[in-house]
Order: structure tokens, then C-alpha cells, then sequence
């Protein structure tokens, strides 16, 4: 049986000139990867007809029914399909340099997607699978929502102490948490996953009780919580912390070795919750106004390296070592992090728009002398990302790369690359430009600005995060080597987005179920947004303005939307709403009649009304197409029609003129 593709949306649909080949026989369509569709044409006296077996997951099942409608008209090919009591429309045109038809599907006139008919099929398993639907439980909600135990208290610092015992894999600490009462309530929701478990809890000297309830403890105060007033309370816990599965995408402590058999701990705890090690308000709404400080014990061989500034190291009697760190910043609980190993550490600060960056590195003997040639790229990227963003966001907690896991621990990034340019030697871009910086160094370095300092609220808003940093790379190579080059760069990204499901998750239940498309998707639809702007200084104070208005804040989607719209004087509503909470690419279509240029956006939100610069008969212009047709005359025939590839849109030209 031959199995096929529809894509549901495609990146670009570009129309191609005629080419000569015979139309009969057998074609197939190759881009769907849930729908087989064979179609027969035949040619007698001049007459084309045909029939089609289409089948599609769920959906449809026709076998040899025959094509209605159908039309060859220079170079286009058009016809129907009937399943039942639907009936689907083809517009599609030659393709000279494939040897294909492209174009769209449609039913009742609403541009479903692209289609790709070939002589040569390709082979899908069709097994029928049912369509799964995210579920949510409790869990994920007590987890994801500001519950009325979570909201009533403002938290302004946490007290973080922890000891390890790294042969048995096991941990013990405490952590005195600061808060400010702004409703008078007593049950307070803290944090701490499994196997962990809370032993205690303090405050005033009283021990409180408490309750769990999965992930969730609700303690019950004994003091009298006055409105405006500070408290703390002291949680105690102890336990064997969930091994990480896959860090950092599947989080937890990693407990591993260096070259010499010595011990390399880690922990990882994106998405999962930091109160995966250690007990905290694990929601990203809420940080800690004033910091905190992570006091860390471990043998005296080994370094413990944290977060902010190390301000104390003290010997103890029994061969272990504590190490404090400061942070005096608010950070989000998941970018916390502990890194122990028997460290190197050499230092290289940069005179940046605030003063003095102090930037540290901590790595493993055996990747020192790499380490001083790979991470001189970070004065590099302050270079970059201060002018496109601002200053670094936390010069008074320091710069640092810890040998570890790749994220983006605040004021102490993670890297476990391979000491060489690229992603891990890759070029994710395919464009050349990838290979010109180490992907590691970068983009967790761009998330001091985008995570770090302008944080989500909720993780439904990740592409905030993933976005942003993702667009900071091609920004890295505008800097550094021109702006042709960034935009090749976000241009050979584009084309991995899958388009699968929106970029924007579920509220109020911790997504975790996120589209890779956060990524490249939302890095591409900022490039676009770019475009769309069209002043290159504005954009910029958009992008240094957002880490300024929101410095060391928390926000939502709309809150990036209504900056961005008030800072361009746009309303940008609906290209919000089509890039981000749909996975349907804008497609303009259009249509020549001798001087008339004809055109509207298609597969598009109500109102959408995007502009769009395009060369027309080699002209350089902007047109404004809406949802409705719209037309104009030139001065000469229409001939051709290129649209900037900078727009992350897609075009269709109606070779029927209807």
C-alpha cells in the first residue's frame, strides 16, 4: 500500500514555471504522514478523468472513487475529491525542478493545507491510532496554579544549607524561608517531591504540623500572620533525591565521574521543579525580592560551586568543607544550582556598560586549557547581548560557566560541551553560521536576559524563555558578522519548525507537554515581527526596553504582547494570536490579470492584516493584504511576484483567478 503526507501547514510553498511530462498514470501525495492518496489520470481524446484512493487516520477511507472537476489550465491542476458528504478542492501547479504538483487542499473554500503530488510514492504505516488529549490531575494543579496557600505571602528570601553524602547518594539540609504577610491567612503550600521528605518544620521556635498531599505540604502556622509583617520558617528534609533520567530535560541530581574517578555531581530541574532537591514555593510567579544563600558541605577534596558570590569557605572537623554562596538578586527557584567536582577555576572579568564583570570558570582539570581558549566566547557574547539587550542582569552576583549539565543557571551557566564550536560540532541552522560559535556558551549565556532576569509566570509562557534566547543567537551572529549573516542563520533554523501544536501551553497546571517549536518558532516569528516593524533602532529599544521595564520581574505572554504593541504604536493582536496560539502559517494568496495585482491572506485568523514587503516585477514595495481581497494596478503587466524571506509565511498563486 502506498502511505503519504499532508503536513497541515508547510513552511513555504514556492510556485514554479511549467515542465514537460506526461500528467497520466499513477500519482501520489508525499507530504502527510497520517493519509495514503493515490490518484489515477487518464487521457481519452483530449479528455482528462481519474479516480483516487485516499485513506487517513481516523478520518477517511475511499477507495477508486472517481476525480470530479477535472481541470488542466496551463500550468495548474484542479479537481475534487468527494468522502462522504464532503467535498475537497485541489489547486495545485507544476513544479519543473521536482517533477511535482503544489499547492492546497480545500474544503468548503477553507484552506486546509499543502499538498505534494509525485510519481513516486513513499511508503507510511497507516495503523490507526487514537487522538490523545493532555489530561491534568490534581498534582499537576496544585503544582502549576497560585493556590489560595501559595498567594497570600510575598517571598523575600530563602536560607538554603544542604550536606552530601555522595557515596550513598543521599542528602540532608534545611531551609529558612523569609516571607511578607499580605493576607492574614495560616496554611502555607511548600514544596518537596518524592523520595525527599520534609522532617520538620520551625517557626518562632515552635514546631508546626503539617499535611501532604503528593508533592504539596500544607503547614499550619502558629504565629499571628499581620498583614505587612516579616516571618520566616524553617523546613528541615532529608532523603534520596529522583536521580535525573535524561538531565537536563528530565531533571534531577546526576551523580557521575571525571576522568580521574572523582566524583562530578549536578543538579538539573527545569520544568520538574526545583523541589526536586530541595524545599521551596515551586512556582515561578513568586522569587525571592532580596535572594538567598546556598550553604553547601562536601568533602574536602571537592568544591561546591552555587550560585551568586562565594563568600565563605569554612574547613570542618569531620574532612568536609562548606561552601556559601550568596546571591543577592531574585532568582527563579529552577535556575538554583549545585555543581560539586574537584574544580579548576581561572578568572577573566569584563569591562562591560555597569563596571567590572567578575566572570568566573569552574571546570575539570582535564578541560582547563581548552576551557581558557573556548570560554574567551563569553566576553563575546556580553559584547553581543549588551547592546542588543542591556546590561547583563546580575553583575553584582558575577558571570560564571560550571563544567556540568547545559542550562541556564542564574549567574552560574552550566556547559557540558565538547570544547568546540557549534552544537556539540553541529550547525543547527544548516547555514554555516552555526558552526561559528559554541551553542552552549550562547544560548544559555542569552537566558541571563530571557528567563533569568524577564522570567514566566507560568511554564504555559516557556516559548518566552526558549524563544527570545533561541532569536539571541541569530542576534550573536548579526553582531559579530553582519546582519545578512543573522538572518541566514534564523532563516536555516525556520526551516525545523513542525508546526505540531501552539507554542503557548495550558495555564494553571505546570505544561510540561511543550512543542519543540518554542524554540525555532518563536526565535523565527521574532524575526518576523522584526520585519513587520521595520525600524532596526526601535526594535532594539523594544529589546533593551523589555529587559529594563521588566528587570528581575516575572510576566506573562500579554505582558510581552502590549509592550511590544505599545512600543511600535502597532496593533499587533492578530499576529499574535495567528504565530503563537495557532500552528496555521499565514499564506498569501494571489493572482495576476494583466496590469491588476490581486491578493489576500489566506489560512489566516479573522482580521489578520499583516504587511508584507515583497519585489514585484523587481520593484521592492510593501503591500497590505487582509483577509479580503485587495487589489492595484501597475503600470506595466504583472509578471512576478517575490516575497521577502525574511516573513515566516507562506504564498499561493490562483492560477484560476478566483
Amino acid at each position: 500500500m502506498k502511505k503519504t503526507t499532508f503536513i497541515i501547514l508547510c513552511l513555504q510553498l514556492s510556485i514554479f514555471t511549467l515542465f514537460g511530462q506526461n500528467v497520466t498514470g499513477k500519482w501520489y501525495e508525499i507530504e502527510n504522514p497520517n493519509a495514503s492518496l493515490e490518484i489515477t489520470i487518464n487521457k481519452n481524446n483530449d479528455v482528462f478523468s481519474g479516480s483516487f484512493t485516499w485513506e487517513w487516520k481516523n478520518w477517511i477511507s475511499t477507495v477508486n472513487a472517481p476525480l470530479d472537476n477535472l481541470i488542466f489550465k496551463n500550468d495548474s491542476l484542479l479537481f475534487e475529491l468527494t468522502h462522504g458528504n464532503f467535498k475537497t478542492n485541489f489547486k495545485l501547479q507544476k513544479n519543473n525542478e521536482k517533477y511535482t504538483y503544489n499547492g492546497f487542499f480545500y474544503v468548503d473554500g477553507r484552506q486546509i493545507g499543502p499538498v505534494t503530488l509525485s510519481c513516486s510514492p513513499i511508503k507510511r504505516d497507516m495503523t490507526t491510532s487514537p487522538i490523545v488529549e493532555k489530561t491534568y490531575t490534581r498534582q499537576d494543579t496544585l503544582r502549576g496554579k497560585i493556590t489560595p496557600e501559595r498567594a497570600w505571602w510575598n517571598l523575600t528570601h530563602y536560607d538554603l544549607k544542604i550536606e552530601l553524602d555522595i557515596e550513598n547518594k543521599y542528602i540532608k539540609g534545611s531551609n529558612i524561608i523569609t516571607y511578607t504577610v499580605l493576607e492574614p491567612k495560616k496554611s502555607m503550600q511548600i514544596d518537596l517531591q518524592e523520595p525527599l521528605k520534609i522532617t520538620k518544620v520551625i517557626q518562632a521556635g515552635k514546631l508546626l504540623t503539617f499535611a501532604r498531599e503528593g508533592n504539596a505540604y500544607f503547614i499550619q502556622l502558629k504565629e499571628n500572620q499581620i498583614k505587612g509583617s516579616s516571618q520566616e520558617i524553617e523546613v528541615f528534609y532529608e532523603g534520596k533525591p529522583k536521580e535525573a533520567p535524561r538531565a537536563p530535560w528530565d531533571g534531577g541530581f546526576s551523580w557521575e565521574k571525571d576522568a580521574n574517578g572523582k566524583p562530578l555531581v549536578f543538579t538539573s530541574c527545569q520544568g520538574n521543579g526545583a523541589s526536586l532537591w530541595w524545599p521551596n514555593k515551586d512556582h515561578m510567579y513568586d522569587e525571592p525580592d532580596n535572594g538567598m544563600t546556598i550553604s553547601v558541605t562536601v568533602p574536602e577534596e571537592l568544591m561546591a560551586v552555587a550560585n551568586g558570590k562565594l563568600t565563605t569557605t569554612k574547613k570542618m572537623d569531620n574532612g568536609t568543607t562548606k561552601y556559601q554562596w550568596t546571591v543577592v538578586n531574585p532568582i527563579n527557584s529552577y535556575g538554583v544550582a549545585l555543581n560539586v567536582a574537584d574544580y579548576a577555576h581561572f578568572s577573566d572579568p569584563y569591562k562591560g556598560i555597569k563596571g567590572t564583570l567578575e566572570c568566573e570558570y569552574y571546570v575539570l582539570p582535564e578541560h582547563l586549557e581548552k576551557a581558557k581558549i573556548q570560554f574567551k566566547q563569553a566576553h563575546l557574547m556580553l559584547e553581543a547581548f549588551e547592546y542588543w539587550f542591556g546590561p547583563y542582569p546580575f553583575y553584582e552576583d558575577s558571570y560564571k560557566i560550571v563544567d556540568g549539565v547545559g542550562m541556564e543557571h542564574q549567574s552560574s551557566v552550566g556547559y557540558s560541551g565538547e570544547y568546540i564550536d557549534g552544537n556539540r560540532g553541529r550547525d543547527m541552522s544548516g547555514s554555516g553560521w552555526g558552526l561559528k560559535f559554541d551553542y552552549l556558551i550562547i544560548h544559555e549565556s542569552g537566558h541571563e536576559w530571557f528567563a533569568n532576569n524577564i522570567t514566566y509566570k507560568d511554564m504555559a509562557d516557556m516559548w518566552v524563555h526558549e524563544g527570545f534566547t533561541t532569536y539571541s543567537e541569530a542576534l550573536y551572529v548579526e553582531y559579530h558578522y553582519g546582519r545578512k549573516a543573522g538572518a541566514e542563520y534564523i532563516k536555516g533554523l525556520s526551516k525545523r519548525i513542525a508546526n505540531d501544536i501552539p507554542i503557548i501551553g495550558d495555564y494553571d497546571v505546570n505544561d510540561m507537554d511543550y512543542t519543540g517549536d518554542i524554540y525555532i518558532k518563536g526565535a523565527t516569528v521574532l524575526h518576523t515581527l522584526r520585519q513587520v516593524i521595520n525600524n532596526d533602532e526601535k526594535w532594539r529599544s523594544i529589546l533593551t526596553g523589555l529587559n529594563s521595564v521588566f528587570y528581575h520581574k516575572t510576566v506573562t505572554t500579554a505582558d510581552i504582547e502590549n509592550y511590544i504593541s505599545k512600543q511600535s504604536d502597532l496593533d499587533l493582536s492578530t499576529f499574535f494570536e495567528q504565530y503563537l496560539r495557532t500552528t496555521d502559517i499565514p499564506t498569501l494568496e494571489y493572482f495576476f490579470e494583466g496590469n491588476k495585482f490581486v491578493y489576500r491572506w489566506i489560512n489566516a485568523v479573522p482580521g489578520f492584516n499583516m504587511p508584507l514587503k515583497v519585489k514585484l516585477n523587481d520593484k521592492k514595495q510593501w503591500i497590505k493584504p487582509t483577509t479580503n481581497w485587495t487589489h492595484e494596478f501597475t503600470q506595466e503587466n504583472n509578471k512576478e511576484l517575490i516575497i521577502d524571506s525574511n516573513f515566516y509565511v507562506a504564498e499561493f498563486k490562483n492560477m484560476t483567478n478566483k
